[in-house]
């Protein structure tokens, strides 16, 4: 992630820049799960503000994704998205950021391995501060307060106070992302993301013997870095990166200030992050939010679960890239180990027979969820592998591409997600849950998941 940098050949990440020059007008459109501001004077400053300050992303930098996108949907590249569930102000640490990435690192090698071809990394980071929730009020006991939208709105906490929506909240989302896209660059540009470091840490996690069935893929890249070596391969270009950032366009009094007006095309961008996503609660046909994401010019993303119609879909389809720009619309299916076999094929068809040219990239996270029998909220990561490998028979049966993955994740150990090789049991999920929202696979996990994914690329 280099903002505002020369690319290794110094023209990739052509800089340009963005201002509010020409006026940027919204329709009046419903907004669903949007905060109600008790106080609307405060926000329009807020809003005034925000569409003073630098953009935190670049047009010339979302166009560059756009292509790798674009790669993605020709079979030419493999994307992971990944990153928490909810941001939260006070996890955006150094530390924290650091181990975000690693993570996302660490997948991102292994599935290059068994991709064959290069990962397009963007993260859930630096503006994922924002969630929809299925009721506006939470209750506890007798008492009943609104209902925890995200950092950017309220707090936690559960309290009157702590859960009236603040727009001051907006402004520091902002200073928290520019605070955690610098570290994020600082990471990935300056040695961290060195693919000989990333490797010495997957061997690390092969070493516990709960991961030995995948010994043999992690000696396979060995043996291809070291083939790379044998050859004079510069490892030097092999140190950096680019992760790209990416978050849930939910919150639109946030992100239609943060919107710029390219100066060399006169394009409108969201430069709040290179890729932005509709979700499944937002995504109505008539609505601000695909009516949002039809306006800029980033690669964006619609979220789909089995319900969708695969007419409606084609209608998205048509309305956010009437123009079938390459690169433009991701589709990230999220339809439930149970059911991605029969939900996923007609939606395919559907847009495929249509001449649609999207990225098909698989969320195999918000279609398992459930309450386990503790009350914890949770996932079960052999669902999880399934829905993923459901994905990929649909593809492969319909000779379409699966483009990616999408996975909420976190760099720690906490203990959210049932199963995997470390064995998380329900009696363990009190011992680490940490999520303020949907549980994440933890570091081990996310590992594993890589390996799995890499050896079935490999089998295609």
């Amino acid at each position: 992630m280099r903002p505002g940098s020369g690319s290794r050949t110094g023209a990739a990440y052509p800089v340009r820049v963005t201002t509010t020059s020409a006026p940027l007008t919204w329709p009046e459109l419903p907004a669903k799960q949007q905060p109600t501001w008790p106080d609307t004077d405060a926000l329009a400053q807020v809003s005034a503000t925000l569409g003073t300050l630098p953009p935190l992303v670049f047009a010339g930098e979302c166009d560059v994704l756009r292509q790798r996108m674009a790669d993605a949907a020709n079979g030419e590249a493999f994307v992971l998205m990944g990153g928490d569930c909810a941001e939260t102000f006070a996890a955006a640490t150094a530390d924290n950021i650091r181990d975000r990435i690693k993570t996302l690192l660490q997948m991102s090698v292994v599935l290059t391995y068994g991709a064959s071809m290069p990962v397009v990394k963007v993260g859930r980071i630096a503006g994922q501060f924002a969630k929809p929730r299925s009721k506006d009020t939470e209750t506890r006991g007798e008492t009943t307060l609104p209902a925890y939208r995200g950092d950017l709105v309220n707090d936690f906490d559960f309290s009157p106070v702590a859960r009236i929506p603040d727009p001051q909240r907006l402004l520091r989302a902002y200073h928290t992302s520019s605070a955690t896209l610098n570290l994020v660059r600082a990471f990935t540009q300056g040695g961290f993301a060195d693919l000989r470091f990333v490797h010495e840490w997957n061997r690390g996690f092969i070493a516990n013997s709960a991961n030995a069935r995948y010994e043999k893929l992690a000696k396979d890249i060995d043996k291809a870095m070291r083939f790379m070596d044998a050859c004079g391969v510069d490892f030097e270009e092999l140190r950096r990166v680019d992760v790209w950032a990416g978050h849930e366009a939910l919150v639109l009094d946030y992100e239609r200030p943060l919107t710029r007006i390219d100066s060399r095309t006169g394009l409108p961008y969201a430069t709040s992050g290179h890729f932005v996503w509709v979700g499944e609660r937002t995504r109505d046909i008539g609505g601000a939010h695909l009516d949002f994401v039809s306006r800029v010019t980033n690669p964006v993303g619609i979220k789909v679960g089995p319900t969708a119609d695969p007419a409606e879909v084609i209608e998205m389809a048509r309305l956010v890239d009437p123009d079938g720009l390459p690169g433009r619309l991701t589709l990230i299916t999220r339809m439930g180990a149970q059911q991605v076999r029969e939900a996923l094929p007609p939606i395919v068809r559907a847009v495929t027979d249509a001449g649609i040219d999207v990225t098909w990239v698989c969320d195999p996270m918000h279609g398992n969820t459930f309450e386990s029998s503790s009350g914890f909220k949770t996932r079960r990561f052999d669902d999880i592998v399934e829905e993923v490998r459901g994905f990929f028979e649909v593809h492969q049966a319909l000779g379409t591409i699966p483009g990616g993955l999408h996975v909420e994740l976190t760099g720690n150990d906490v203990t959210e997600c049932l199963g995997g090789a470390m064995h998380v049991e329900d009696r363990d999920l009190e011992l680490r849950y940490e999520t303020l929202c949907d549980p994440r696979l933890n570091h081990q996990q996310s590992l594993e998941l890589a390996f799995v994914v890499a050896e079935m690329l490999t089998q295609r």
